[in-house]
C-alpha cells in the first residue's frame, strides 16, 4: 500500500508532462485557452462552455480597478524597487482581501448558504439579523462612488439565467438587507461576480483565486505604465504632505 501523499494536477519524465492526466503538448497546447487550461488544472476537468465564458467575462469585468490600494501599492513598489517587477505585482495582489477587490469570495459563501436553505427567505433574514447584531458587514451591497446602481452588475446578471437559485439568493439578500436598513441598498459587482461564478458551478473556495489572476493581468498593466509615465513618486509626495507627521510621542 502507498501510503504517500498524491497529487493529481502534474506528472512527468524525461519525453513528456502531463496535466490532469492530459498530454501537455499533443493535447493541451494549441487546444485550450488560457481560462480553460486553469478551470482544467483547479478542477481537474474539461470545463463546461458555460464555466468557460463565466471565466473570461468575471476575468474581464475585474481586471482593472483604477487606483485602489493594490494599484498604488504595487507602483510604490516599483519606484522603490524598479528592478523586482515581480515583487511589485505581490505587493499589489497581498491587498486584494476583505475590504477591496477580493469580497466576491465573501458573497459567495454567503450565497451558498442561502441557496442551501429549505427557505432562502428566512436564511436571508436570519444571516443579515445575526450581521447586524454582531455589528459585522454583510459584503456585496451598495458602492461608494455607483451610489445608485453599479453599472457592471446588470451587464452581469445578464448572462445568468433567470431560474438561477443563486440569482434567486442573491435577490433575495438585497430584499432582505434593504427591508432591515429601511433603505434601498443595492447589489455591486462583488455579488453580480459571485452569481455569475457561482451559477456555473465554480465552488466558492475558488472565486478569489479568480479575482487574484484578474488582479494580477491588470497590475501587469499599472506597471508597465509606471515604467514608461511614473507616477509612483505623485504619490509617495502625496501621502507626504497629505498626513501630518508629529515628533511627539504623546
Amino acid at each position: 500500500m502507498n501510503d504517500k501523499p498524491t497529487s493529481r494536477i502534474c506528472s512527468y519524465d524525461a519525453d513528456h508532462i502531463h496535466l490532469r492526466g492530459k498530454d501537455l503538448v499533443d493535447e493541451v497546447i494549441g487546444h485550450y485557452d488560457f481560462g480553460a487550461a486553469f478551470l482544467l488544472q483547479a478542477l481537474g476537468k474539461d470545463p463546461s462552455p458555460k464555466q468557460r465564458r463565466a471565466l473570461d467575462i468575471a476575468l474581464v469585468t475585474i481586471m482593472e480597478h483604477g487606483l485602489v490600494p493594490s494599484a498604488v501599492t504595487a507602483r510604490l513598489t516599483l519606484h522603490g524597487a524598479p528592478e523586482s517587477l515581480q515583487g511589485a505585482v505581490a505587493a499589489g495582489l497581498l491587498g486584494v482581501g476583505d475590504r477591496y477587490a477580493g469580497t466576491a469570495s465573501l458573497c459567495a459563501a454567503d450565497l451558498a448558504i442561502i441557496v442551501a436553505a429549505e427557505d432562502m427567505t428566512t436564511a436571508a433574514n436570519n444571516l443579515v439579523a445575526n450581521r447586524r447584531a454582531n455589528r459585522a458587514p454583510i459584503p456585496g451591497f451598495g458602492h461608494p462612488i455607483h451610489t445608485g446602481k453599479d453599472p457592471r452588475v446588470e451587464k452581469l446578471l445578464s448572462f445568468v439565467p433567470e431560474t438561477s437559485p443563486v440569482l434567486a439568493a442573491a435577490k433575495v439578500l438585497e430584499s432582505s438587507l434593504s427591508q432591515s436598513l429601511n433603505k434601498s441598498l443595492v447589489m455591486n459587482v462583488s455579488t453580480a461576480l459571485a452569481v455569475l461564478l457561482l451559477d456555473a458551478e465554480m465552488p466558492a473556495s475558488m472565486i478569489r483565486g479568480v479575482i487574484l489572476i484578474a488582479r494580477c493581468a491588470g497590475l501587469v498593466g499599472h506597471l508597465l505604465e509606471e515604467y514608461e509615465s511614473p507616477i509612483g513618486d505623485a504619490l509617495w509626495n502625496g501621502a507626504t504632505h497629505e498626513v501630518e507627521q508629529i515628533t511627539s510621542s504623546k
